[in-house]
């Protein structure tokens, strides 16, 4: 069954209003802390790719160590590599989740 307009979760219309005073409000935020250029945002996609980067090579160097110096039936090289390209993707993805979380939550403590 369909519930009524106050449903569970939904929030309760405002008025015109408190509408109106939000949206003041948003923008004179938004003037006072500008968004972030282009240059910003390339900074923060080099930023990303390093951290998936680093591990890699990390890794892949010190498997061509452990080959040269301690040899075996299988890569060294080639195992570390994955383990870092691994590593690195869990550091890129956690720093992206908590950038996403804190930008959330500057949104959602400047709506109220």
């Amino acid at each position: 069954m369909t519930e009524g307009p106050q449903s569970k979760g939904a929030k309760p219309k405002s008025s015109l209003g408190e509408e109106v005073g939000r949206n003041a409000a948003r923008k004179r935020r938004a003037q006072r802390n500008p968004a972030p250029g282009v240059w910003f945002g390339l900074g923060m996609m080099g930023l990303v790719g390093w951290s998936v980067a680093i591990p890699t090579l990390l890794g892949a160097a010190l498997g061509i160590w452990l080959d040269k110096h301690h040899s075996a039936s299988h890569s060294w090289t080639l195992m570390l590599l994955f383990i870092g390209l691994a590593i690195g993707c869990l550091n890129a993805w956690h720093w992206v989740a908590r950038e996403d979380k804190a930008m959330r939550d500057e949104q959602d403590d400047g709506d109220e």
